[in-house]
């Protein structure tokens, strides 16, 4: 039997392909979605307290939709939209948002986040979405714990963040950088 008709040799061929090893070794930068996003604007010397915590929270919220909707996404959508044809198979990752203040010399602050990707999650979507196309499935269970990842860690942050404000560290430029990392969890 050739190739062509063995179907050992093809399932094998497959499964290969998704646990990765026709790729080679995976980078870091294959494993996770990361965009940067900076706020030059400098508030008003009188700016109240709840005007500058709206001007962060402003620049989380712009900085999730560009990596909601950015290209780095996509493989990592692809990366576990096999989870749901495997019913023992899942996968953890992270989300962590880090806010710096680039003219105080205070340090970041960074918030963590974690995260399941599991297959009942992905069957839901399936049922949700009347399509059976896994990329789609997968892109938005990973949209929704990018959200909720997102919102979790800027509440961990808030109390840091008002630290900073006290210290008048937001007073200057502010960056802000939300990372979203997956691995597999057999």
């Amino acid at each position: 039997m050739g190739f062509r008709t063995n179907p050992d040799r093809i399932l094998e061929n497959i499964d290969r392909a998704r646990s990765g090893e026709l790729d080679g070794p995976r980078l870091a930068s294959d494993l996770q979605a990361s965009v940067r996003e900076m706020d030059t604007e400098v508030p008003d010397v009188d700016a109240t307290n709840p005007e500058r915590m709206r001007r962060i929270f402003r620049l989380v919220e712009r900085t999730y939709m560009k990596v909601a909707q950015s290209v780095e996404i996509a493989p990592l959508a692809a990366r576990f939209q096999t989870v749901g044809d495997l019913h023992h198979h899942h996968a953890h990752g992270d989300v962590s948002v880090s806010v710096q203040y680039l003219d105080h010399a205070r340090h970041d602050d960074v918030g963590v986040v974690p995260f399941d990707v599991k297959p009942e999650q992905v069957a839901d979507q399936k049922r949700e979405t009347r399509t059976s196309r896994p990329d789609v499935n997968a892109m938005k269970v990973l949209r929704a714990a990018l959200r909720a990842g997102v919102l979790a860690s800027y509440k961990k942050l808030e109390p840091r963040i008002r630290e900073g404000m006290r210290e008048r560290a937001d007073m200057g430029h502010v960056g802000v950088t939300i990372t979203v990392g997956l691995r597999s969890a057999e």
